[in-house]
């Protein structure tokens, strides 16, 4: 395949497709906005599904070396009411298959696996145009650009390679998180390291939650959902770290201590992190020698599924594209559709897992999906 393949984003999306073209003997290069693979913290948790990420590490050749990233006991689940009392309890004994890995050692593993010089570093699309005879150019902040043949926007929910097939912007679902971390939690905060458990924990009510898990480490890392309109977030000083924590555990006044010490106990400032997500069925019409991959493609509101669908994406493009050496387009074609159709499934359930936790019948519709209960259907 001589087709001159540009990857906007070294996520764990683009990476798969990169590693996948790379296992069958296609070259691509990477475009990153970050100066470094260590620039900043690459978030928390990964639970790693069998139905999607799994396979997408097998097509990398990477499964054997992702089980050595798993880390034992955090599939475990509860789930507590604002008390504190727990009403679900589940243990990780094995069997599950959502597997836990830290999101920043699964990227360094892809980093690791392609060939030097694969992906450029510094490197911020600020915006891509059409050339026509389906090639692209994209421009970079520093005002250097680079011409494809053939164009990934693999670049998250802000994409600059999305406006060339698409007109959508995504749009605040209306739910925001917040979040905290706590470290050294069983020998410091021994209480909310017992709320936690050895897994994930959900304290949930209409309209909002207190959602934990425990990582490496010993740390507890959290984020608290709030329904709250993007102004309410906005009239609160995360500058003052202390002040904007006391802020946010004030909307769960009553609740159990232990629950409320992962906000007003975290060591690190709280975060603001909005929700956004791209219109339910998103799609375009084929452009010629450009497409998109996860949430560039099919942002969505967080379900567990956003990491494992963007390496599905990025391991079936790089399997087709193998597979149609003489014909780039047709491959385009084929993955859009394929992923047309997953991704739209995806955000239905992910916006009624959203419902099940935050909606009027919280705790109780998430207790009967995990327990099976009618209340899940």
């Amino acid at each position: 395949m001589t087709t001159d393949i540009t990857i906007i984003g070294a996520g764990l999306g683009g990476l798969t497709r990169a590693r996948v073209l790379h296992v069958h003997g296609v070259r691509a290069t990477v475009h990153e906005a970050e100066a470094s693979p260590t620039a900043r913290a690459q978030g928390g948790m990964l639970d790693i599904h069998d139905g999607n990420g799994q396979p997408a590490l097998r097509a990398a050749g990477l499964y054997e070396q992702f089980l050595g990233l798993v880390l034992e006991g955090r599939q475990a689940s509860r789930a507590l009411a604002p008390d504190g009392t727990v009403l679900l309890d589940e243990p990780d004994d094995g069997t599950g298959g959502r597997p836990e890995v830290q999101r920043g050692e699964l990227r360094r593993l892809l980093l690791d696996s392609l060939p030097e010089g694969t992906v450029r570093w510094g490197r911020k699309a600020s915006g891509a145009r059409t050339l026509g005879d389906g090639r692209h150019e994209v421009r970079f902040a520093d005002g250097s650009t680079v011409v494809t043949d053939l164009l990934v926007g693999a670049d998250g929910a802000w994409s600059r390679v999305r406006p060339l097939l698409s007109a959508a912007v995504p749009e605040y679902t209306g739910t925001s998180f917040v979040e905290t971390y706590l470290y050294d939690a069983d020998t410091r905060h021994p209480a909310a390291a017992q709320a936690v458990g050895g897994g994930a924990m959900y304290a949930l009510a209409p309209g909002k939650g207190i959602q934990a898990h425990r990582e490496s480490g010993d740390t507890l890392h959290t984020y608290v959902a709030l329904t709250e309109p993007l102004e309410w977030f906005h009239a609160v000083d995360f500058t003052d770290a202390a002040g904007a924590a006391a802020r946010i555990a004030g909307r769960f006044e009553g609740w159990a201590p232990e629950l409320t010490a992962l906000i007003t106990d975290g060591e690190t400032p709280p975060v603001h992190r909005p929700l956004y997500a791209l219109p339910d069925g998103h799609r375009w019409d084929r452009v010629p020698g450009a497409t998109l991959l996860g949430d560039a493609a099919h942002l969505m509101i967080p379900s567990g599924e956003g990491a494992n669908l963007a390496m599905y994406d990025g391991a079936r493009l790089g399997e087709l594209l193998a597979a149609r050496p003489g014909d780039a387009e047709a491959a385009l074609a084929a993955y859009e559709e394929e992923m047309f159709a997953r991704s739209a499934a995806e955000a239905v359930e992910a916006g009624r897992l959203h419902a099940l936790m935050f909606g009027p019948d919280s705790p109780h519709g998430l207790l009967g999906l995990f327990t099976g209960g009618a209340e899940s259907s």
